[in-house]
């Protein structure tokens, strides 16, 4: 398991942003690195990334310390390859990590992986693709045809700074006694929202807003739902 890329982005004013002033972040390319990688704070009044010279520019939906990086396997990247009949370099889907032997997909959250000497990230949340991302990647329907694949990559949050570079390996360190996968949380909170109750068992793994979110389809509808 390995880091395959280290991608940043820069502010770029476009006609498909979601974010105030039409701009965004998501053209993301590989760099040489080393690059710190830090808690970014708040959401809104934070610094966005988590990696240091990376931008966010829609603060309402993307960063903060519960999307500090957003990995992508490079398996994923072949598949939709194939798929789409063209070349999808390492960033092109705006994650700032392609990792490579690693099922992201499967990860649980509240994972742990230790990348490089130091750094230290945790599974938090799974990527819920957005205009921008259909815009960016210049696909009619991508989103949907995004959402029905759900291969959704991993956001994760930052539990020990460090410094990371192409190459670096990645090691599992924690895996939490729960079966909430990046995949069963993006399906509960995409296309089966039945499954929302079970996504509690992730505990302390899953960030507030989405965990309110879950609470209060509780509230409405129960543990033992049918589909809604």
């Amino acid at each position: 398991m390995r880091l395959i890329s280290v991608n940043l982005g820069r502010a770029a004013a476009v006609d498909y942003s979601d974010a105030e002033g039409g701009v965004t972040g998501i053209g993301k390319r590989p760099v040489p690195g080393p690059v710190r990688v830090a808690a970014p704070g708040l959401k809104a009044t934070g610094l966005g990334s988590g990696l240091e010279g990376d931008a966010v520019c829609d603060r309402r939906h993307h960063g903060g310390d519960h999307q500090a990086v957003y990995a992508y396997a490079r398996e994923d990247l072949d598949l939709w390859e194939r798929t789409l009949g063209r070349e999808l370099p390492g960033g092109i889907f705006g994650e700032n990590f392609t990792t490579s032997g690693i099922d992201l997909n499967t990860a649980r959250l509240g994972d742990r992986w230790r990348v490089g000497a130091d750094l230290v990230l945790e599974v938090a949340s799974a990527r819920i693709p957005c205009r921008t991302f259909q815009g960016a990647l210049g696909e009619a329907g991508w989103v949907k045809r995004f959402t029905k694949e759900a291969r959704p990559g991993a956001y994760l949050r930052v539990i020990e700074e460090g410094s990371v570079s192409p190459g670096d390996p990645i090691e599992i360190i924690h895996r939490p006694d729960h079966e909430v996968t990046v995949q069963l949380w993006f399906r509960a909170f995409t296309t089966e929202r039945a499954l929302l109750p079970l996504t509690l068992a992730a505990g302390g793994a899953m960030e507030p807003e989405a965990h309110e979110r879950v609470r209060l389809y509780v509230e409405k509808y129960g543990t033992g739902a049918g589909a809604r």
